[in-house]
């Protein structure tokens, strides 16, 4: 038969050991939430920002593309060519896959493809991605 003033003190004993689970469960919970809540809020604004540039890039194309497309020299065929392989980016650019892998990758090619273009246009081009989406020329 147990005693019963050994229960009382198992349950003194291994209070800690419950405590320490209960606190340890407590806070695993509310750090996932905090977590998933600050993950959100960053993701949406490093989304806003890369929506953003991408946005300008696209703009910018179109607008160069629309400029250039009734001359017939060959310089200007080289920049349609160029601008339309920016613009064949833009299209491709995965908006809605939060898990795609070479995001960056595709990131920095049309960066390297828009520094081309301004190369190509004799352009000074600065993008900056502010609250007020001011951008200079």
């Amino acid at each position: 038969m147990a005693d019963p003033g050994g229960d009382l003190f198992d349950s003194i004993v291994l209070a800690e050991d419950r405590f320490r689970g209960e606190g340890y469960q407590e806070g695993f919970t509310e750090g996932s939430h905090l977590g998933e809540t600050e993950g959100r809020r960053y993701g949406s604004a490093n989304g806003a920002k890369i929506g953003s540039e991408v946005s300008f890039y696209k703009g910018f194309a179109y607008t160069w593309k629309c400029l250039l497309q009734n001359n017939q020299d060959v310089k200007s065929s080289k920049r349609l060519k160029v601008l339309n392989s920016l613009l064949e980016m833009v299209q491709q650019f995965p908006y809605e896959d939060p898990t795609y892998d070479k995001l960056q990758e595709d990131l920095e090619k049309m960066r390297a493809k828009f520094k081309q273009i301004c190369s190509l246009l004799n352009v000074q081009p600065v993008f900056q991605n502010v609250k007020s989406a001011e951008m200079s020329f």
